[in-house]
């Protein structure tokens, strides 16, 4: 029987509540596979699940992302096989860990053109920026976009994939200093938003036009005003809650706005079955051959290092993807 090491949480709170243990791994059951992780990645729902904002039954696992190669496969799995490389979002908690057993339909098996560690941080991510620009809102050439945190790691694919499907995208970010990021990853312009007048800077920054969607990943300090961005009829989608829960809002006020439409989508719904996780895993390696995403590893942490990789994101002290080795 092989050993697995993984990071276990047993209470809420600081990176701290964070620990690695090892227990014993067993063989795969049927319908299941077993992966030895080459690459993990992070996301910022692993903090908001650490911290409790969106609650686990505890003790739990953590980390939904990861690829890596397969080393056995369990009774009935006849489309995976060991040696192929594999990726998974959608496999249940736990892919901090050096490997683990996954149900076959929740695996996707990496093209050539997706390497091991782009597949760990840019997956996650990119399957959020698929479902955000291709099923919550079809992005259009033409489209006038504003995306909040562009220069994070699921900012910047937004920001790019949204500029390769010919839409302007003006984006904010919490600090100048990642101005330049915000910029690379194809926006037009920056707003930033520690700045209190953020919304009327977005309109200096537009000429006045306001946007097709919003797309605020921040919740909590910018929901209200991402209202006063949004074009009549226009989407505001929350995805995220960097800053905290995003507030409730009166529906009357989404009328007062414009005619506003207002959504909370999940990655999760969107990708519940084999055959639409495949065909927007499929999607989305597309955008990766033909350029329009592309990984940008801003720190990389080892799995005994968790708790620091976490420390940094919650300070938003990096740029781009966070990258866990095994």
């Amino acid at each position: 029987m092989l050993v697995q090491r993984r990071v276990v949480v047993s209470e809420y709170g600081a990176p701290t509540v964070m620990a690695l243990e090892t227990r014993d791994l067993p063989a795969p059951g049927a319908g299941e596979v077993q992966v030895r992780h080459t690459a993990i990645g992070f996301n910022f729902i692993d903090i908001y699940q650490r911290k409790g904002i969106y609650p686990l039954q505890l003790p739990s696992g953590l980390g939904f992302e990861a690829a890596g190669v397969v080393e056995a496969v369990g009774p009935g799995v006849t489309d995976i096989k060991p040696g192929d490389r594999v990726a998974t979002i959608n496999a249940g908690l736990g892919a901090y860990a050096d490997r683990r057993n996954v149900p076959a339909d929740k695996l996707a098996v990496l093209p050539a053109s997706v390497s091991d560690e782009a597949a760990a941080t840019l997956f996650f991510k990119g399957m959020t920026a698929q479902y955000l620009l291709r099923k919550t809102h079809a992005v259009q050439p033409g489209d006038l976009l504003l995306v909040h945190s562009a220069a994070g790691g699921v900012g910047q694919i937004l920001s790019r994939w949204a500029t390769a499907l010919g839409a302007t995208v003006i984006g904010t970010t919490g600090s100048p200093q990642k101005r330049d990021a915000a910029l690379a990853a194809g926006c037009k312009a920056v707003i930033d938003l520690n700045d209190p007048a953020w919304p009327e800077a977005f309109l200096v920054a537009t000429g006045g036009r306001k946007a097709r969607v919003v797309y605020d990943a921040v919740g909590k300090d910018t929901l209200i005003k991402s209202l006063d961005c949004a074009a009549p009829f226009g989407l505001v989608v929350s995805y995220g809650a960097a800053s905290g829960p995003a507030p409730a809002i009166d529906l009357d006020l989404l009328n007062k706005k414009g005619g506003l439409f207002i959504t909370r989508p999940s990655i999760f719904a969107h990708n519940a079955d084999s055959v639409s996780f495949r065909a927007n895993a499929a999607d989305f390696f597309d955008a990766v051959a033909k350029g329009h995403v592309s990984v940008d590893i801003g720190q990389r942490f080892s799995l005994d290092e968790i708790a620091k990789a976490h420390e940094a994101a919650e300070a938003r002290q990096t740029v781009g993807a966070i990258l866990i080795t095994p």
